[in-house]
């Protein structure tokens, strides 16, 4: 699919609100509108997807016996580089290393880079926007 204009002015317009959306895929992952947007606007379903395939894995156990701070925040992040290839990395925090990297070898995703934040409640991992939070 063909990218669709989005820039990151549109992403902070949202500012949280309590609006959820169930991912399909995985019951314990919510999501916001300012997620769903930019779901919707960049074709990126399968960015929410493979954050959502990462809770409950093996990977994510075996990162919250190493880091108590990955059981309530996370900091997620996409990294498309100039051969559209791309690196998601979830983090505790911005100055620790990654607890999960994942290469794509192609997207069409339409920015140089964007943040989704996951927080737990107790009951659901929620991903957002961070004008979200």
């Amino acid at each position: 699919m063909e990218k669709k204009a989005i820039t990151q002015r549109d992403l902070n317009q949202f500012t949280g609100d309590l609006e959820r959306y169930c991912h399909p895929m995985n019951r314990r992952v919510i999501y916001t509108p300012g997620v769903r947007f930019l779901a919707d606007r960049a074709n990126a379903y399968w960015l929410v997807d493979a954050i959502a395939s990462y809770f409950g894995s093996k990977a994510m156990t075996e990162a919250f016996e190493r880091d108590d701070w990955l059981k309530d925040l996370q900091f997620w992040r996409l990294n498309v580089s100039a051969d559209a290839s791309a690196v998601l990395s979830g983090r505790a925090d911005s100055d620790v290393a990654p607890f999960i990297i994942q290469l794509i070898p192609y997207t069409n995703f339409p920015l140089e880079s964007v943040d989704i934040w996951a927080g737990y409640d107790g009951e659901f991992w929620t991903l957002y926007l961070p004008s979200e939070h």
